[in-house]
Formats: structure tokens, C-alpha cells, sequence
């Protein structure tokens, strides 16, 4: 008899080795099924967490009622029974029922032993059927041996102590085995090693791991030890599974996860991980086009959809409902016809919207075969509610075979089939031994915990630590990590008490390696041949040195990639960036960075995607009010009607197309929208007749450009700065002409809230540009040179206007500003600007984190920048 998964796969190993045929390898339960014949088979967590959860759902309980639907009852439950069950205690024993919680529990074991398979028993039913078959044991079990085992619980202490009476049984019993009350033969085995075993600590539990590959590389290459030779076990695994499962790769050895390895590591896991983040959190598009793509290829619905359906769909749109999803859709088979199946998805979205209730629906849909198997485990052991944690503790059986490989295991584990070289992480205060603690189900003041909890978790840790370190007959390390999972400090266990210890650095070179990049590690001359090693090198020295470099923005005079960013026709914004951080310009529009945009649903929408959204209320508004009646003739009424109009269709087509909030906030926020456009739209100061207004006038844009609609020029005609390289394109807020005499006003709508000085600000140091390049490509696109009024209107609060003074003025410090920056460039500088170091850049993450490297580089800046700082500085 053994016990545990791997020391059922080693000795199976030591059997096929030795070529025992006929040996029978069982554990206590699969003996006492055996005795018990009819097909009996011991109950399985399988079977009895859907009963226990059947039990909790029928009520009718006295303490436990109000907690009976709390996720992870079920479980709680469950450990509490196996204590019972484990420690031979008859919960319907006379005088057992005077608390209330025990005849709870009682009920509960009454239901789910009615619920269960009739071949399935508890541990106490199998034990007695078991003890009234033993006179044929001889011919059923035979002689037997006990093996690995260090402590036997109570309910079976009987039925062995019967098949003692019967057939010769012998237990070689490790070092600390409780058996005293065996009567049977007992071969003790003695220590494998006197030899004390080294104690080292770690930086935290990743460099626990980290070591621990290195300390077995180490023996499998030199020759001391085999793979199967060697262990490293910690009493409670959770806290280094994933980094094992993470480091393993690239080591050259097999790793064995005898508890199993975490199904969401598995792309059966990560199928249900997706269902129920979509379950969970509700349709957003990002959530269901992983769920889609990762549920293909199983002969489910999903793979009757259309292949790459989803391209149709635009990936900035939201849509968090099935009404949305189902127009957009909608618009993608008009535009393509065939490229999606409008009603086969929305049938599938539509019960993904349903949430947790239909979480059973829902994975009959998305789920086949394994990951299938997971979710019903998942929603076992927690309500649908809690399916996200539940999924955490899904473990499947590991790929690689302990007799071949590493293994990496729960102490209880090894101590069943100890190995001669082994390593014992999380040695500290509370990490071994851990503490027992009162159960949830029946604390102290219900039971005492001696009365049912036979072996206490802190006794078995200890027990096991014994046995693992007696049985290590090649080598002994014990680890433990400075730091825990969380970052916080921790101490050492009582374990390691009069044990010297070896610190090791984190950074520290190894004496070998465990896969490639830790060799790297170890040898920096050879890392450094790396081309991207290297590189990086450099850039960290080049970071910490005065003087301007290679990774600092300069690069060679009239460099081909800068020129075309310059020649490129510019926007409103790329000239923003251009005038106020080269160095951002050239890091976006010559090498092409860019931040990945956020798609989840957000709670608000930022400053600049709010004002987009104004100025599409705007531009609705006025071109349905244009050309008749006029949008200067119009009431204010009809003007409000159209602003209605525009507000329903924008409210209902911007969540097709880009992120936006909850469909509460979102009414708010376009409702708040309108009110600043109508402020803006009421505000006409146009008294004149013959006057035509255009929203969101296009200019300089490509040849292909196509406008829908009449304006006042040909949007495809080139606009320049003069007297520099640039070309420029964009959109005019709101455009005014007057025919007779001819004059055109152009508006910039601002969103924000007016600055204290907004009455001198000319082009604030490059931010603010867009009044000059308005009436500069009115300059350029009219025939007849018109008067030109550029104007700031402020639409939040009360509606407030700063008109541009002298038009002439700021266009020609715009074409000073551009051309002095060219001249920067040009010489191979790309420095830095006023917008660089602000919270609002998207590029800050390029710079160094630490603010020393601003400080150290400032004078090389300034030197470099030139005369900028003077165009920076004004107003």
C-alpha cells in the first residue's frame, strides 16, 4: 500500500523494473474497495463536491443557512467532512447533536450520501463493508506491505489492524511514524545520511526557484545525480507553481508537477478563463474577440461563423450590448455581404449577455471535451459567481512521468516516495511549518479541533520535513526566501533554528546555469556580443554620461527617415509635437513608436476624445441646418432641434466605432456634450446677410480625399508654411464667410476650461496653433485674398472668445518656429521640448524612469535646443 500520486508513479517505475509481475500497488481506500467487492469504488471529490452542493442548495439548516450560497462553502464543507471522515468521528453518534452546527453537518452528510453513486461510498461506509469481507483477504489481497506511509488515519486503523489477523502485512515505516497502535511487523528505516544539509537564503520565491533549477542542473550535468534522483518540495506549492511553470522552459530537463499543473495554463483553461471574463464582466468587444478566436477548431457554433469575421468589425468600437454589436454587424454586411452572420452571432451573443445565469448555456456553446471538464469542476466546487477563483485551483495532471524527471511536489508528496537529493523551499515563520488554525465549518467552540482534526497541519510538516531530510542519502538543501510572495519581509521557520546559513545575492553569478539566459547572466563578456545586449549597454552607460549621444537624439546630419517625417503632409497634431518636443516627433512620425490604446470600457472618455465628440454634435447640427434654412438664419429653436437630431445619431453610432463609457455615464456624457455644443451654436454673432457657415472644413488632404458634401474650396489643394518644407492638413471647427464685402471668420472650439491669460496667448509655445494655420490656409485657398478674424471659443461654463489680434504676426512666428526647428533637426539634433517631460505625454515612458537622467542632461539639451527656448517661452 502507498500513498499520493507520486509515489504511486515510483513505485509502478520500481515494479516494471524489477519485473514484479502481478504486484498489486493500491492505497488504503482502493483496499478497502477491494475487500468491499460488489463494484464498490471509494467517492471521489468528483462525486461529492456536486453532492455536497446539492445538500447546501436544499436549506433547511440551522446555523449554516445564511452562509450556505458564500463562495467556497462547498469546499469548506468538504474539508471539514474529510477531517470527520479521516478521524472515525460518527457525527450521528447519540449526544453528538447537541450543537447546532454538528446536526447541520450531520444533515448535510445524511444528503449527499443519498445523492451519491450507488457503488460510491464515504471512507467509514467502505472501512465497515470492507471489515465484513476480511476473512477473504487471503485470497483477495494477499500478503501486504505498507510502504511510505508515515501516518494512517484513524478510520482505517481498524481494517488494517483486521487484515493483520488474517494475512501477513509489514510496514517499513519512516523516520517520526506514529505506530504504536500497529501490532503487525514494523521495520523501521534508519536516517540515509548524518550529514547536515546546507541552508542558503533567497532574495524572494522566484530566486528560490531560480536556485533550485541551477542546484539541479548542476547535478544532472556533472554526473551525481539522474532526473529521477532529484526533488524539490515545499509545504504548500501555490506561491512557486508559477514560476516553476514559467522558469522550466529552456533548462533541458523534464519538470514533474506530481500535484498537477494549474489548468489556466493549458489553452483548455485559457477557453474558459475567456468565457467567464465575458460572463462575468459582459460583452466588450475586446472580451469576445478573444473568446471567439481562442473557442475555434472545437466543432462548436463558433466555427459556423465566417472565417476572420471579426475584421468587419472596427476594433476601436465598444460595444458592450448585443443591440450594439448587432448594428454593427449589421453595417459590416451591408459594406461586405456574406463577410459575417448577423443572426448566428447575435444568438450566441445574446447568451453571452445573459451573465453567470447562463453560465451553463453559455459552455455548452463555447466548450467541448477538456475545457469543458474544467468549467463543470470550476462550478462544483463555487457558484457560478465565483467562477473566476474557482478556476484557480483546477489542476491537471502533469505531461511529463515522475520515473524520468525533476520533480517538483507538495511535501506530503515526497514524503511517500522520498528521494536522495532534495531541496525544501519556504523555510520561514509561517511557511513551514504552517500554522492549523480553527476550521471554518466547526471551530474550537463547536469542536475542539483534537476531537476530529487527527493530524494537524502543523504536526504533518514537521513530520514530513523529518522524513524527507532521513531519507536524502545524496544531498540536503533547505531554502528560504528573505522576502514573500507579497514583498513583504519574513523570517526564518523554527526548522532552520542553530542553522547557519548562506546568503545568496539575486544578482550573484552562478556556478551553473539553468537554461540560456542564466548563462548569459554568468558570462557578461559573451552577453555583450549580443547585438541587442549590447546595444543595451551602451544606452545605459550613454544615460549616465553629460554629454549628448546616440541614445539621446542624435543621429546623422539630414538623415533620410527625418527628412521624409518632415516632408510628410503634417496635422495640427504632429506640428504640436514637432514645435514642442523634436525628440517625440522624431520618436513617433520617423521611427514609429506608438502607445497601445486601452480598449477596455472605460468610466469616462479622455479630454481629447470629448472634444471630438463636440465637435461632431457641431458639425451635425450645422450642416442639417445648411443650406436652407441657414444655419445664420436659423431660430434657436431649429437649432436645438437639430443639435437633438445630431445627438441621437452620434449617441447611437459612436459606441460602433470607439470606446465608451457605461450606457448610463455615456447618456451623461453626450448630454453634457450637447449642452457645451448648443452654447457654442447659439453663440452665431452673425447679423450679416449672405453669410454661408460650414462645420469641420476639410483642407490639404490627399487626392483621394472625398469630401460628401459642398465646401467652400477644393479640400485636396496643398496648404504650406511658407518659407519651410512643411505641408499641413486638418479640419476648421467652424468656418463663416460673408460674401459682400468678403470676410471669412474661423473657429477653434475649445472644450477645456479658458486660461487665466487667454487674451495674450498668440500660439502658446506651439500649443496652441490652430487660429494661425486656419487663416493661413484660408489665405491660400480663397482666390481672392479674404479679411481673415481667427478666434478661440471657450465652451465650458459660459461661452468665452479670444480673438487672434494680428493674424500676420502669428503666422509668421509659426514659419520662424517651424523653420528653426527644421534647422535642428536637419543638423542631427532631435532635443527634448516643454511637452516631453509632462505627465500628459504618451511617450514618457521612452525616457528613463529616474528624474537624474533630466538633471544630467540638461545643459547638452539646452546647448543643442538653441534658439527654441525663445519661441517655448512665448505666448
Amino acid at each position: 500500500m502507498i500513498e499520493g500520486p507520486l509515489a504511486f508513479q515510483m513505485r509502478r517505475f520500481a515494479a516494471a523494473q524489477a519485473n514484479d509481475c502481478g504486484l498489486q500497488i493500491l492505497n488504503l481506500p482502493q483496499v478497502a474497495a477491494r475487500l468491499a467487492g460488489g463494484f464498490a469504488i471509494p467517492a471521489s471529490a468528483d462525486q461529492l463536491e456536486p453532492a455536497i452542493q446539492e445538500a447546501l442548495d436544499e436549506g433547511g439548516f440551522d446555523e449554516l443557512e445564511r452562509v450556505r450560497h458564500l463562495p467556497g462553502m462547498t469546499r469548506a464543507v468538504f474539508r471539514a467532512l474529510r477531517k470527520i471522515w479521516a478521524a472515525d468521528f460518527d457525527l450521528s453518534a447519540p449526544g453528538r447533536d447537541t450543537h447546532r452546527r454538528i446536526a447541520d453537518m450531520y444533515r448535510i452528510e445524511a444528503r449527499l450520501k443519498s445523492r451519491l453513486p450507488q457503488a460510491a461510498m464515504t471512507p467509514r461506509e467502505l472501512r465497515d463493508a470492507a471489515l465484513k469481507r476480511v476473512r477473504h483477504a487471503p485470497r483477495i489481497v494477499g500478503e501486504m506491505r505498507i510502504e511510505g506511509l508515515s501516518f494512517i488515519a484513524p478510520v482505517w486503523r481498524p481494517l488494517i489492524e483486521a487484515l493483520h489477523q488474517v494475512v501477513p502485512v509489514e510496514w517499513i515505516a519512516p523516520t517520526g511514524t506514529d505506530a504504536g497502535w500497529f501490532g503487525g511487523t514494523i521495520v523501521r528505516l534508519d536516517p540515509a545520511s548524518t550529514k547536515q544539509p546546507a541552508v542558503v537564503s533567497c532574495a524572494d520565491v522566484r530566486h528560490e526557484v531560480v536556485e533550485s533549477l541551477r542546484w539541479a542542473r548542476q547535478l544532472i550535468a556533472s554526473g551525481i545525480a539522474k532526473p529521477n534522483e532529484i526533488a524539490i518540495a515545499s509545504a504548500n506549492t501555490t506561491a512557486w507553481d508559477d514560476h516553476f511553470l514559467a522558469c522550466s522552459e529552456g533548462t533541458g530537463f523534464r519538470l514533474h508537477f506530481s500535484h498537477g499543473v494549474s489548468a489556466l495554463a493549458s489553452r483548455d483553461g485559457q477557453r474558459c478563463a475567456a468565457l467567464a471574463d465575458v460572463l462575468m464582466h459582459g460583452l466588450s468587444q475586446q472580451r469576445a474577440r478573444r473568446l471567439f478566436a481562442v473557442t475555434r477548431g472545437q466543432g462548436l457554433p463558433p466555427d459556423e461563423l465566417p472565417d476572420r469575421w471579426l475584421d468587419a468589425i472596427p476594433r476601436g468600437a465598444a460595444l458592450s450590448s448585443v443591440s450594439d454589436w448587432r448594428r454593427a454587424l449589421e453595417t459590416a454586411d451591408r459594406q461586405a455581404p456574406g463577410r459575417v452572420s448577423v443572426d448566428a452571432t447575435a444568438r450566441l451573443l445574446e447568451v453571452l449577455a445573459k451573465g453567470p445565469n447562463a453560465a451553463n448555456e453559455a459552455a455548452a456553446m463555447f466548450l467541448h471535451g477538456r475545457a469543458l471538464r474544467i468549467w463543470q469542476a470550476a462550478t462544483r466546487s463555487a457558484p457560478t459567481d465565483a467562477i473566476e477563483l474557482s478556476l484557480r485551483g483546477i489542476r491537471l495532471a502533469s505531461d511529463t512521468d515522475a520515473a524520468d524527471a525533476v520533480v517538483w511536489c507538495p511535501a506530503g508528496d515526497l514524503a511517500a516516495a522520498p528521494r536522495p537529493h532534495v531541496r525544501l523551499l519556504g523555510l520561514t515563520n509561517r511557511g513551514w511549518p504552517r500554522g492549523s488554525g480553527e476550521d471554518p465549518i466547526l471551530p474550537d467552540h463547536v469542536l475542539p479541533a483534537d476531537a476530529f482534526d487527527v493530524d494537524p497541519v502543523a504536526r504533518a510538516d514537521r513530520r514530513y520535513f523529518a522524513v524527507i531530510l532521513a531519507a536524502a542519502s545524496g544531498s540536503a538543501v533547505l531554502s528560504r526566501g528573505r522576502r514573500g510572495p507579497q514583498g513583504g519581509r519574513v523570517g526564518r521557520s523554527p526548522l532552520l533554528q542553530n542553522r547557519t546559513e548562506t546568503v545568496l545575492p539575486r544578482e550573484r553569478i552562478p556556478e551553473h546555469a539553468f537554461n540560456h539566459s542564466d548563462r548569459l547572466l554568468a558570462r557578461p563578456e559573451e552577453a555583450t556580443s549580443i547585438d541587442q545586449v549590447g546595444s543595451a549597454g551602451r544606452c545605459w552607460r550613454n544615460w549616465h554620461v553629460e554629454r549628448l549621444t546616440d541614445h539621446d537624439g542624435c543621429f546623422q546630419p539630414g538623415h533620410p527617415a527625418i527628412k521624409r517625417s518632415i516632408e510628410r503632409i503634417q496635422s495640427a497634431t504632429s506640428l504640436q509635437r514637432l514645435l514642442q518636443d523634436p525628440l517625440g516627433f522624431v520618436w513617433k512620425y520617423a521611427l514609429g513608436f506608438d502607445v497601445p490604446q486601452e480598449r477596455e470600457q472605460p468610466l469616462t472618455i479622455a479630454p481629447d476624445e470629448f472634444g471630438k465628440l463636440v465637435h461632431k454634435l457641431l458639425r451635425r447640427a450645422v450642416d442639417a441646418l445648411e443650406p436652407k434654412p441657414g444655419y445664420a438664419k436659423a431660430s434657436d429653436i431649429q437649432i436645438e432641434n437639430a443639435l437633438e437630431n445630431a445627438s441621437s445619431v452620434v449617441h447611437a453610432a459612436w459606441p460602433l466605432e470607439r470606446p465608451v463609457p457605461p450606457r448610463l455615464l455615456w447618456t451623461n456624457t453626450v448630454d453634457y456634450a450637447k449642452a457645451m455644443a448648443l452654447a457654442g451654436l447659439l453663440r452665431k454673432d452673425i447679423n450679416e446677410d449672405g453669410t454661408r457657415s460650414w462645420t469641420e472644413v476639410a483642407f490639404g488632404q490627399s487626392a483621394d480625399f472625398e469630401a460628401g458634401r459642398e465646401l467652400p474650396w477644393d479640400p485636396t489643394i496643398p496648404v504650406k508654411i511658407p518659407g519651410t518644407p512643411v505641408s499641413f492638413r486638418g479640419t476648421i471647427d467652424r468656418l463663416d464667410m460673408r460674401s459682400n464685402p468678403f470676410a471669412v471668420r474661423v473657429t477653434d472650439y475649445k472644450t477645456g476650461a479658458p486660461p487665466k491669460n487667454a487674451a495674450r496667448i498668440v500660439i502658446g509655445g506651439g500649443a496652441e496653433l490652430q487660429r494661425a494655420l486656419y487663416a493661413l490656409a484660408c489665405r491660400q485657398l480663397f482666390e481672392e485674398e479674404p479679411r481673415v478674424l481667427a478666434r478661440l471659443l471657450y465652451l465650458a461654463g459660459e461661452p468665452f472668445e479670444v480673438r487672434l489680434q494680428d493674424v500676420d504676426a502669428a503666422i509668421v512666428r509659426v514659419g520662424d518656429f517651424v523653420t528653426e526647428v527644421v534647422a535642428i533637426l536637419d543638423r542631427g539634433n532631435a532635443v527634448p521640448g516643454r511637452l516631453a517631460y509632462g505627465s500628459s505625454n504618451d511617450l514618457r515612458l521612452a525616457f528613463p524612469a529616474s528624474p537624474g537622467y533630466e538633471r544630467r542632461k540638461r545643459v547638452a539639451f539646452d546647448r543643442a535646443a538653441g534658439g527654441l527656448y525663445k519661441f517655448w517661452n512665448m505666448a
